[in-house]
Order: structure tokens, then C-alpha cells, then sequence
């Protein structure tokens, strides 16, 4: 079966997809797109000289034509995040960006599943949403998923304990208003805060888990990254490469992604992270997981960041 992947933005983050489909046998033909053609000729044919040694992959630079019959679009495009910029500055200049691509990509690729990867994510969902005409289950944000592979990994340091063992989750805005819902939040099926107490030895665990702490770390996480080595693009290109595999698979798979709501805890007309169902055709359904009274004040809280935002600007 063809699986065809057109990732617009041929930058760190699109370049490192584009590889890791390679690497990972995740997508047959992938096409890259970039206004700065002569990068896009360049990563894809970095990438496509070392292909003998992976599964079979067509992957090449191309132009919005050549996204015709895609599966998948990932959009990357956009400017980057600065030290000690916050993703919701970037707003204005790469709402204006998706907006030209919009109109572009979707003429050709009509039945694509699109992914937004670019940064305010949740914002661009929106916008997606509200300019490109198409249904929405066929637009996703990668959302929180990124948080919630960190909260999983540093979970996992944590309890020394495998990360599949680990279920926990990152809800709402993917930036300063995420939050975990920690009465969701289990290790192999154990209330978290039970977990310690229900260990043979517990004083492996040590010192005792303060939520606010690893919330903290999760959502300082992308800035440190930024501060250290200039991008984040690793994890980002694992976990959207994660989407498209349960995409691919066509078996629904719960994620933490951003979509469109609906009154779903009570919150209207605004993209952010909750449980959605991905499957073939993109959104599936959404389960609105039981939270506690301060969990959904937090989620109604990270819901008008966002609006506050988007009512500031042109879209």
C-alpha cells in the first residue's frame, strides 16, 4: 500500500521527519517543499543517498503539485522560536505564513490528513480549521503530544520503570498553560500517588514525586533545548512521526493532539490538547476522559490563553 507523505518546510524539524520516515520505513514516497528550493534539494537528497540501507522509500524536493494523492501533510513551515521566546509571539508572523500556504497545499492534496507541526501549534490548528475548507477531522496539531513523551520519559526516570508501563498525560495548550491531570495518571494500571506504597521496596523511590515539579520541567523543557543547541527537533520529529504511523495503521489510537472543540468540557471554538481518537481518516472521535473539578478549571484556563491570542489577531 502507498504511503504518501508531503511535509512542507524543509528546516530542522521537516528535515528530521523526512529522515526518521526514511529510517523508520514509516512512509513509500515522501515529498519535501520549501521556498528555499535549494534546501529542500539538499535534505532530500542527503537523505535519499543513504535509502539503500533502509526500507524502500521515494523521497524527493518538489513543489505543491507533487503533493497530489498525499496521505499525509505535515506543515513545518514557519519562523523558529527564539531563546526566551514564548511559541504564542510567534503568532501573528506564522499565522500570515499558513495562511499562503493554505490555499496552495490544500488545492492539490484535498484528502490529505493534515498535520500542523509549527509553533504556536494550537493557534495554526485554529486557523487551519477557520481558512483551508476542509473537514475538520482531517486536521490535526501535534498538540501535546511532544509534553506527553516527556512527562512519560521523566515519569519513567523517575519510578526507574519501563516507559510503556507509564500512562499519564499532557492536556491544553502546547506552552505555558498545559497542565497534567494527574487523577488520570498511572504506572501499570496503579493511581500514581499509590504506586510508591505499593512497591516491595519502596525506598528506591526517591525523593517523593511533587507534581509541580515535573510539570515545570516539562514546560521548560523546549526552552532549555532552545538555550542549549539553538532548535528542538528530535523528540518533535519522533512524536509526529508517531501520529503518522497510527495514521498509517488504520487501528484508532488514543493521543494526546490538538483539534477543534466542540463543548467538550464545556469549551467552545478553540484548538487545543485533549484525548482524541486518530485513526485513518485523521480525528476519529474524542473521549472526554473524567476530570476533577481544578483539572477542568485548568483546561477552561488554557483554553482562554488561547482565545485571548486569537482575538488579537488578523486571520
Amino acid at each position: 500500500m502507498s504511503k504518501k507523505v508531503t511535509i512542507i518546510g524543509a528546516g530542522s524539524v521537516g528535515a528530521t521527519i523526512a529522515y526518521t520516515m526514511a529510517v523508520a520505513g514509516i512512509a513509500t514516497e515522501v515529498v519535501m517543499i520549501d521556498i528555499n528550493e535549494s534546501k529542500s534539494l539538499g535534505e532530500a537528497l542527503d537523505i535519499r543517498q543513504g535509502v539503500s540501507f533502509c526500507p524502500p522509500i521515494s523521497i524527493y524536493a518538489g513543489t505543491y503539485q507533487d503533493a497530489a494523492d498525499s496521505d499525509i501533510v505535515i506543515l513545518t513551515s514557519g519562523v523558529a522560536r527564539k531563546p526566551g521566546q514564548s511559541r504564542l509571539e510567534l503568532a501573528q508572523v506564522n499565522v500570515d505564513i499558513t495562511k499562503t500556504i493554505a490555499p496552495n497545499i490544500v488545492k492539490y492534496a484535498p484528502n490529505a490528513v493534515y498535520i500542523i507541526v509549527s509553533n504556536p501549534v494550537d493557534i495554526l490548528t485554529y486557523l487551519f480549521n477557520k481558512v483551508s475548507g476542509l473537514p475538520e477531522h482531517q486536521i490535526i496539531g501535534s498538540g501535546t503530544i511532544l509534553d506527553t513523551a516527556r512527562l512519560r520519559a521523566r515519569l519513567a526516570e523517575y519510578f526507574t520503570i519501563n516507559q510503556q508501563n507509564v500512562h499519564a498525560y499532557v492536556f491544553g495548550e502546547h506552552g505555558d498553560s498545559s497542565f497534567v491531570p494527574w487523577s488520570l495518571a498511572t504506572v501499570s494500571n496503579i493511581p500514581i500517588d499509590q504506586y510508591k506504597a505499593c512497591m516491595t521496596d519502596p525506598d528506591i523511590i526517591n525523593p517523593t514525586l511533587v507534581h509541580n515539579e515535573v510539570e515545570t520541567y516539562i514546560r521548560k523543557s523546549g526552552g532549555k533545548i532552545i538555550e542549549r543547541k539553538g532548535a528542538t527537533f528530535y523528540a518533535v520529529a519522533v512524536s509526529v512521526c508517531h501520529i503518522c504511523k497510527c495514521i498509517f495503521s488504520g487501528a484508532d489510537t488514543t493521543l494526546t493532539v490538538s483539534s477543534m472543540m466542540h463543548g467538550e468540557y464545556g469549551i467552545e471554538d478553540v484548538c487545543l490538547s485533549t484525548l482524541s481518537i486518530v485513526g485513518r481518516a485523521g480525528i476519529a472521535g474524542r473521549i472526554v476522559a473524567p476530570l476533577t473539578e481544578a483539572e477542568t478549571a485548568l483546561l477552561h484556563k488554557s483554553a482562554d490563553s488561547l482565545k485571548s491570542v486569537i482575538n488579537n489577531l488578523t486571520i
